[in-house]
């Protein structure tokens, strides 16, 4: 009897979070994008797409080779479906196309665009130091080496792979024609046609090799951080009356519906960097001599490792500046706060029965003394999500969730994509790996932390000397870094060269 009745709630949880997510969404208005955490709780919480592309943000990584696609010529003879799903203008694409360059296989699933309106043509999602393109197409992938389909593959840490093109107003696109002169036929939402097969590569820049990379989400709700983005450094163009079809020619709502809204400027608007940091392919032109090269992965295990299990004794009072921010101002994130009132909530945490004690421990890092070990599971955004609502719902904190779920998922992303190169180690992440410390040991560090953090100001003028950062086409070693993050401290850890 307990256990039908505990099914019974569970079940209703279940319900209420599908109800949830079927809410309705806009880019704009009552249901725009400032509001959708209220129903996709993953849309205010960390690693969310898409970014401005900043200068400070780079680091050439020279692992990165040329993005490689299979079968993507597609003959004529295959049909293909063009839709409107009432946010954008998406193609459906056959499972046999694939990348091949990343360590697991991502099978092409769809493409879609993002654009903006005929009067203000700037409408793509990823800014490049600031400047909005004309429109951006994504090329969607699942990682099917792991999952059957795309479904399965989208609320998983690892699941997805989308390629970014930026589009710019130019000269005709004959490619891009192939799909975009039938749009008359999708003009309303819902509505689908059948079209031929054509070289999907056609709609890539020419050069594949050149690309930036970095750990991201999907654009729209529900926003699950699932995604390793290739944005490439080349745009391609479009003319102004193909742009304009797209801006003009469709609507979001269905045909029968009365008021008739236009389907146009469907980007979202740039997010928090989150201490994540963007890879570069490239290391020449555009004064990208500058840049600094990611620390290698072997130096980011040893640290991670000193952390695990090193004396903590000897962490706290030797080389503390290497653990770092380069600038005061960077503690959080341009905004200010008072350092003693963060450090006692810091020790508050580590004494406090949590609602999410139990999921950290299930997904946190392994320990294992003289030996590195990473979690293997992968973490699954929708089940997560459930799991911890009900225990917000059985606290009666159900409003808790978005920052309940940011608070557990971020430490997780973070610590994966900075051995990946992909991002720096943050505070929290810190905090999360010496949860699993002796109490004293992890009290002191923090104290040692919180007392570096506050007299650090004499020495962040010379760290910055040292570590030169390059405004994008123009070097500039002494000039400070924008905060990367709103909501987590800036990267304790400066970049170094690849070791010999």
């Amino acid at each position: 009897m307990h256990f039908v009745s505990f099914t019974t709630i569970l079940l209703l949880q279940l319900s209420h979070l599908a109800v949830l997510h079927g809410a309705k969404w806009t880019y704009t208005g009552p249901e725009g994008q400032q509001y959708w955490s209220k129903h996709y709780p993953y849309c205010g919480g960390s690693f969310q797409s898409p970014i401005d592309i900043e200068s400070e943000l780079l680091r050439f990584d020279p692992s990165l080779g040329p993005i490689e696609v299979q079968n993507y010529d597609l003959s004529p003879n295959e049909q293909l479906t063009l839709g409107n799903n009432g946010h954008s203008v998406q193609l459906s694409l056959p499972h046999k196309m694939y990348i091949s360059s990343l360590p697991r296989r991502y099978t092409a699933a769809q493409l879609h665009l993002h654009w903006g309106s005929s009067n203000k043509p700037a409408g793509s999602e990823h800014l490049v130091n600031g400047r909005q393109y004309a429109a951006e197409l994504h090329i969607v992938h699942y990682n099917s080496d792991k999952y059957p389909n795309m479904s399965m593959a989208v609320d998983k840490s690892d699941g997805l792979a989308v390629l970014g093109v930026l589009i710019e107003l130019g000269e005709f696109n004959p490619t891009f024609e192939q799909f975009l002169k039938f749009i008359s036929g999708v003009k309303y939402r819902d509505q689908r046609v059948q079209i031929p097969g054509f070289n999907i590569r056609g709609l890539l820049p020419s050069r594949l090799d050149e690309y930036f990379r970095y750990d991201g989400s999907l654009t729209t709700p529900p926003c699950y951080p699932s995604v390793l983005w290739t944005v490439f450094r080349n745009h391609v163009t479009i003319s102004r009356k193909q742009f304009l079809a797209l801006a003009t020619s469709l609507y979001s709502l269905h045909a029968q519906d009365s008021a008739l809204v236009p389907l146009n400027a469907n980007f979202r608007k740039p997010q928090a960097v989150d201490s994540r940091v963007v890879l570069v392919s490239f290391k020449e032109g555009r004064g990208l001599h500058g840049t600094l090269t990611v620390t290698s992965p072997l130096t980011r295990k040893q640290i991670v490792q000193q952390l695990l299990v090193g004396d903590l004794a000897d962490l706290a009072d030797e080389g503390l500046y290497q653990l770092l921010p380069s600038s005061p101002d960077q503690l959080h994130a341009g905004k200010k706060k008072d350092l003693k009132e963060e450090h006692s909530q810091s020790l508050a945490k580590y004494k406090r029965q949590t609602v999410n004690t139990s999921l950290r421990k299930k997904s946190q890092t392994n320990r294992s003394v003289g030996k590195f070990v990473l979690a293997e599971d992968t973490l699954s955004y929708a089940s997560l999500e459930q799991r911890v609502f009900h225990q917000l719902r059985q606290a009666h904190a159900e409003n808790k969730l978005v920052q309940a779920l940011k608070d557990i998922v971020f430490p997780e992303l973070n610590l994966k994509s900075y051995l990946d190169c992909r991002s720096d180690l943050a505070l929290p992440t810190i905090r999360h790996i010496l949860r699993g410390r002796p109490t004293d040991e992890a009290f002191e560090l923090d104290r040692s932390l919180t007392k570096a953090f506050m007299g650090q100001g004499k020495t962040s003028t010379a760290m910055k000397k040292s570590v030169p950062t390059t405004n994008y086409g123009h070097p500039s070693p002494a000039s400070p870094r924008k905060p990367h993050s709103q909501g987590y401290p800036h990267p304790w850890l400066l970049p170094m060269e690849w070791e010999d």
